[in-house]
């Protein structure tokens, strides 16, 4: 089995060549025998017209004398190769060569016309019919097929020895062009070997003298290289940022345990100890579960539980578990009251969806602040609003909003307990009901985030 494609697509010129070469050796063959036995009709049809006009003549000169007169014209007649013959009815008054008489005869039968061609495998023939007198003479010129038979065996030799050699060329010259057209795909392929996980800056280089077809390719598997570079790159770094928000926890973890344990200790210090324990437990308890379900929407492995909802009375539950929040940072949060719109989707997620968004509004606005919750319902979509009266958000901050373990205020948000991983689930839970999120923001003017949802 040929498993190069250099080799394959030789063999397929070749192939494809020779059916050509085969296919036009038939074809000529065809065209050059209906040429020479058209060539031979005109002559046997000249020469028996020729030689008809000379029995009329000769037959006026002998006084009506048939039989002198085609003697006189058969006399007088240079042939080259055909044969003439008079009759008159089925008999033969003189003929240029031994013929035989029953051959004449079925060809003056099967030719009732005044002039005509009459083609048998062995031979061409011409008739020419005349009255001469007051009787019927016939001029027959006769040809066999043994020169065209001989013409045509010569080609056909011919064909025979040359066909060999044209294949044998062009699988010469189809290796040649395949090698030379394949060159750049085997240098990109020896620079795609070279490339791995430490060099996935590297770039493939088809070579300005490279096909179209090529030079498309190596820009596809280099807008790949670069859409890898960046996976990788964004995997680097969320391992990064997830071994340190898990060290963290873990340290204090770590640490108040041992402190506990150094000596004896009183039950309020050893409750103390616990609940700060528990604390961090929950906070690494909600890192992993963040962790793991952006782990598994990456895989595509989340499938939507969808049920019909009221987004109304969604958005009513999640103000009246994030009024607790908002009152311990004197924060106004308002919320409705919105009429009633049914919905369909995975109401878990965009509860968890809304309880980020507003979280994050309320931490990041000062006190006497306010955070809006508003509903917006359009023919199309669904548009879920949360603005406050925040900070606003930096224009050089707005690129990175939604990449994971970002923070704009790192400080500020590892003290309100934040991981960087709020917005990335809201982008996340959006996108999975084939919706999007959308930020506008004034630095010190506050900041307003708007969810779209198709409602079909």
């Amino acid at each position: 089995m040929i498993r190069t494609l250099r080799a394959r697509l030789t063999v397929w010129y070749v192939v494809f060549f020779s059916l050509l070469l085969l296919a036009f050796s038939v074809l000529l063959h065809h065209l050059v025998a209906r040429a020479l036995e058209r060539r031979l009709d005109e002559s046997l049809a000249v020469e028996a017209d020729t030689d008809a006009a000379l029995l009329a003549d000769e037959f006026q000169e002998m006084h009506g004398d048939a039989a002198v007169a085609a003697h006189e014209v058969l006399a007088d007649l240079r042939l080259s190769g055909s044969t003439v013959a008079f009759l008159d009815g089925s008999r033969v008054l003189g003929a240029s060569a031994d013929t035989a008489n029953d051959r004449l005869a079925d060809i003056v039968r099967s030719a009732p016309g005044a002039r005509q061609i009459v083609r048998r495998p062995e031979a061409h023939a011409s008739v020419v019919r005349q009255r001469l007198g007051g009787r019927e003479y016939v001029t027959v010129a006769l040809q066999p097929l043994d020169e065209i038979a001989a013409d045509l065996a010569l080609l056909r030799r011919v064909m025979m020895f040359t066909l060999p050699f044209a294949i044998a060329l062009a699988g010469i010259g189809g290796y040649w062009l395949t090698r030379r057209n394949l060159a750049p795909l085997a240098t990109m392929a020896e620079q795609a070997r070279r490339i791995t996980d430490s060099n996935l800056e590297a770039r493939l280089d088809a070579g300005p003298d490279a096909a179209a077809e090529l030079s498309t390719l190596s820009v596809s598997f280099n807008e790949l290289l670069a859409r890898l570079a960046q996976s990788f790159e964004n995997m680097r770094r969320f391992v990064g940022d997830a071994s340190h928000e898990l060290r963290t926890p873990i340290s204090i973890i770590r640490g108040e345990a041992d402190v506990a344990l150094a000596q004896e200790r009183g039950a309020d210090e050893y409750k103390q100890a616990l609940s700060l324990v528990l604390d961090e437990s929950r906070r690494l308890s909600r890192l992993v579960d963040d962790l793991l379900n952006l782990a598994r929407a990456d895989a595509g492995r989340v499938k939507l539980r969808v049920e019909e909802f009221y987004w109304n009375d969604l958005l009513a539950e999640c103000c009246r578990s994030a009024q607790s929040l908002a009152g311990a940072r004197c924060v106004t949060l308002e919320c409705g009251p919105h009429d009633d719109l049914a919905f369909r989707g995975d109401e878990e997620l965009l509860r968890r969806m809304v309880m980020n968004l507003i979280d994050n509004a309320i931490r990041y606005t000062p006190q006497g602040g306010r955070v809006t919750v508003s509903l917006a319902s359009r023919a199309a979509d669904v548009a879920v609003r949360i603005a406050d009266t925040g900070s606003g958000i930096a224009p050089e901050v707005m690129p990175h909003l939604f990449e994971r373990f970002y923070r704009g205020d790192k400080a500020r948000s590892r003290q309100d307990g934040g991981f960087g991983l709020g917005l990335a689930i809201v982008k996340w839970i959006a996108e999975s009901h084939q919706g999007k999120v959308e930020v506008a923001s004034t630095p010190g003017a506050g900041s307003t985030f708007t969810v779209t949802l198709p409602r079909a």
